[in-house]
């Protein structure tokens, strides 16, 4: 090792005793010893990032809401795979197991129980969530179980499915939201089968305009929608078309079997319903 000009040692030199100029084994042996450890670090990391097991129905919130549904048949299947589908936390809970069959692939939690029953909604998570639906094929039950829900275990957001309409206005009136299958399903059906059955799905608060499902005459098929508001006077807010809601672009073309949902002026939705009764010739 050399001696820098005030007498250190000059670490920038060596000479033959220096040990650098030894072999480098030393040196090899450090990088040995650094990159385990470096990569022990990081496996440790990588494990502590990860989340523990969760056993069923006590996952932790997380950005979403958690639901409990009771009632695993067509529509408590369908809402759980759209929720789970829309990244929230989904249980539900039916006391045929066989019935989870229908949910398929499923990220939620299941739970075979009464619904109607506190320690089966308690293990389901009840107590935790941010919403109920009772959507089993009794009525009894469901009215039961939201009420449960509601009264005993706090839940505010809170509906159940109801077949009989009276029952569901009593309900209603006791401030529990119902779905009244039946007559939504006889509305939808007959708004399908007269002619001429515009019916307003929506009025502006100051009763100048209506959104209404209006009947369109077959002689409009393969007429651009743009046309056909020109003809009118009413703006063309959505389609559904083979069962999917769809906005209309410029170049949208009316087709057999669309269900046509027009923006007009509430006075006019009468006279725009048989306008478009009749076939675009008859406009001319």
């Amino acid at each position: 090792m050399g001696t820098s000009v005030d007498g250190r040692p000059d670490r920038g030199s060596r000479g033959a005793s220096d040990p650098a100029d030894g072999p480098d084994v030393p040196v090899v042996a450090v990088v040995v010893l650094v990159v385990p450890v470096v990569v022990v670090a990081v496996v440790v990391v990588v494990r502590s990032a990860a989340p523990p097991p969760r056993p069923p129905a006590a996952r932790c919130r997380f950005a979403g809401v958690r639901v409990v549904i009771m009632g695993c048949g067509r529509v408590g299947s369908a809402l759980a795979l759209r929720l789970d589908a829309l990244g929230h936390q989904v249980t539900v809970v039916d006391q045929n197991p066989d019935a989870f069959r229908r949910l398929g692939p499923f990220d939620g939690d299941r739970v075979t129980g009464v619904g109607f029953d506190r320690d089966t909604l308690v293990e389901a998570g009840i107590e935790s969530a941010d919403a109920f639906a009772a959507v089993s094929s009794g009525d009894n039950s469901n009215i039961l179980a939201a009420r449960v829900a509601r009264e005993t275990f706090g839940v505010t957001n809170v509906v159940a499915r109801i077949y009989d309409p009276g029952r569901a206005e009593v309900y209603e009136r006791l401030g529990i939201p119902t779905v009244a299958t039946v007559p939504w399903a006889a509305d939808q059906v007959l708004r399908r089968i007269l002619p001429q059955g515009a019916t307003s799905e929506f009025t502006d608060t100051t009763g100048t305009l209506s959104l209404a499902q209006v009947q369109v005459h077959p002689g409009w098929v393969g007429t651009r929608l743009t046309v056909l508001e020109g003809r009118v006077g009413a703006r063309v807010a959505y389609l559904v078309r083979l069962g999917r809601a769809l906005l209309p672009g410029p170049d949208t073309v009316h087709q057999d079997g669309d269900q046509v949902h027009l923006l007009a002026r509430a006075e006019d939705v009468a006279g725009v319903e048989r306008a478009l009764g009749r076939p675009p010739a008859a406009e001319e």
